[in-house]
């Protein structure tokens, strides 16, 4: 196993007439008024403009080449003037790492500490590669066997008995006979039993029926993304045989503030459009209140180097911070004045910060009359948190 450690397409001619009739049909509302929609639709302006200009090789059944779906994830400005915007910050040598593997038969593993965008850019990668993101198999202590190989309609089977019919594909059994990729989320939290159904996938490149006497063989464009952490309670270990079957590529957290402040605004407003939140101006100043708080409890010392602190029990990852930023954006347009302040955001800071009501109380208490009461310029920060934290 290689490590490296750092951090389709559809269109309706008219939207609002087919929205007008899926309400009077009864069907589901346009994919513009998704919550929150696949990647392949919220960006296929920018995934279409890569495609036209892509000149590049293309593996088999590939949108794009790997070239292109890199830039799709880092950002760039393409020959006509079209502007990709980055979904990861970070190294762009793992974003080529993890293409790279992808283009291979070799699965692809993304590991790190919960907030560090794996699902993001697993999401991504299979957009970019696939144009379609949705062959997902969520990973919870109860995902059964069925979920990763296949299942049985019941009624059929009971009528029939086993037959091609009665067979329910899983998500990685489609990805594997349409050459597309499959994605597994918190491999680590699906029971070590479940998990080694992968072997076989993974290594031989098929799935067995037993029951039909047939076999699903993978077609090339196939791969699978899983997503792992280590840090939270109810993770199984990967076996030996299983990891072989990946190469690793470690998601490190954001190198500097500045990095984490930028992943941390750009989420921020892409969720605050999707949720029709009026624009905060001023967001910046307490975004980067968060992002520092959250920096240096994680860290265990000041930004200067100067104060050593004791680390709460959560990971307080950026996603936390996107989480407690968004929040605060909701109270401010709903109970506020729509600007976002220091009190908008403190109970949800207080909330990220403090898990274990005993140990974590005393941590933040300490933090808040250490530095942030001596902090110059946070003095309204300071109150909004004494204020929620007494």
């Amino acid at each position: 196993m290689s490590e490296t450690t750092g951090a389709g397409l559809g269109t309706t001619t008219d939207p609002g007439q087919d929205r007008e009739q899926g309400h009077e049909q009864g069907r589901e509302p346009g994919r513009d008024q998704a919550l929150r929609p696949h990647a392949e639709d919220a960006f296929a302006g920018e995934l279409a403009a890569l495609a036209a200009a892509d000149d590049r090789v293309r593996p088999a059944r590939w949108k794009l080449s790997p070239w292109a779906v890199a830039t799709y994830l880092m950002g760039g400005t393409l020959p006509d003037g079209t502007v990709i915007t980055p979904k990861y910050v970070g190294p762009r040598r793992i974003v080529e790492v993890a293409v790279t593997t992808l283009a291979t038969d070799r699965a692809l593993l993304l590991l790190g500490v919960p907030g560090t965008a794996k699902t993001w850019v697993s999401e991504h990668l299979a957009a970019a590669i696939s144009g379609d993101s949705t062959l997902l198999v969520q990973g919870t202590a109860g995902t059964p066997e069925e979920a990763i190989r296949y299942g049985w309609n019941y009624a059929q089977l009971l009528t029939h008995g086993p037959t091609p019919a009665a067979l329910v594909h899983s998500p990685v059994m489609r990805a594997m006979a349409e050459g597309r990729i499959a994605r597994v989320e918190e491999l680590t939290r699906i029971p070590a039993d479940v998990q080694d159904t992968l072997i076989t996938i993974l290594s031989e490149k098929t799935l067995p029926i037993p029951e039909l006497g047939t076999e699903t063989q993978a077609v090339r464009g196939f791969n699978l993304i899983a997503t792992a952490n280590d840090r939270d309670r109810g993770v199984n270990d990967l076996s030996s045989a299983l990891r072989r079957r990946f190469n690793t590529v470690v998601l490190p957290l954001p190198a500097s503030a500045d990095d984490e402040v930028d992943i941390v605004s750009r989420r921020v407003d892409q969720i605050g459009r999707g949720l029709e939140l009026p624009a905060a101006p001023r967001g910046a100043d307490e975004i980067r209140r968060v992002v520092t708080v959250f920096r240096e409890l994680r860290a265990g010392v000041t930004e200067d180097g100067r104060t050593k602190l004791k680390s709460p029990s959560g990971t307080l990852s950026t996603a936390e911070a996107i989480s407690v930023i968004t929040n605060g954006l909701a109270l401010a347009a709903h109970f506020g004045d729509g600007v976002l302040r220091a009190g908008d955001v403190a109970a949800g800071i207080l909330g990220a910060v403090v898990r274990d009501p005993a140990a974590d109380r005393v941590i933040w208490q300490e933090y808040l009359e250490t530095v942030v009461r001596e902090r110059e310029g946070w003095k309204d920060f300071y109150r909004a948190c004494r204020e929620v934290s007494a």
